[in-house]
């Protein structure tokens, strides 16, 4: 009777822990699918608009993409969150916000990539990555969880169209510690304490 007790219990426990996964692989498929639905809106309308309430971002959902920042970085989420993370790791949650406002003023401008991996890695085909941490031949995954929690976070926000836009517009952002050949070229539109931003002139 007793081993037949344990079976029941280890097999209720696999159950249990089948129907999670199962649940966690829906809750990931679904929130992929309503990012890629942003990700679209945000490219083809110029920039990110509020969306309906039924294809908002949650945070379970934005979660459930990526948890330990380790997914490959092959969708919406994944890619600006980790972009998100490694500009600004180490910051504020407002300059996060600010390299997110860039990103997705990128995805909602003509001569950019029309998705946000593609914004990310635009330039690593030839060399000339426009984002660092992309070609710098280190590993890309994550290893502050709780830093990673916050870029995600504001990943969440920025598709979902509820990030104030601290750069007013801008395309382009350096760290105040250097200064690139093309800043003096461009209009300035903001800065931060770790960051200044630009659009191109006209």
């Amino acid at each position: 009777m007793r081993h037949l007790l344990i079976l029941a219990a280890g097999l209720a426990v696999c159950l249990n822990a089948s129907f999670l996964h199962a649940s966690e692989t829906t809750q990931r498929a679904m929130a992929q699918q309503k990012a890629q639905v942003l990700e679209q809106r945000a490219s083809n309308e110029g920039g990110v608009q509020p969306p309906p309430p039924d294809v908002r971002l949650t945070r379970d959902g934005t979660r459930a993409i990526d948890p330990r920042g380790q997914a490959p970085l092959n969708d919406a989420v994944s890619c600006l969150a980790r972009s998100i993370y490694w500009e600004a790791k180490g910051t504020n949650a407002r300059e996060m916000e600010a390299v997110a406002n860039v990103i997705m003023n990128r995805l909602g401008s003509d001569g950019f990539p029309t998705t946000l991996c593609g914004v990310v890695q635009e330039g690593s085909e030839t060399g000339s990555c426009q984002f660092s941490w992309w070609c710098d031949g280190r590993p890309d995954e994550a290893n502050e969880l709780k830093e990673y929690a916050t870029a995600r976070e504001i990943a969440r926000q920025a598709l979902n169209g509820s990030l104030i836009d601290r750069t007013h517009g801008a395309l382009f952002f350096h760290h105040r510690g250097i200064t690139p050949s093309w800043a003096s070229s461009f209009v300035q539109t903001a800065q931060t304490h770790e960051f200044r931003f630009y659009r191109p002139p006209g």
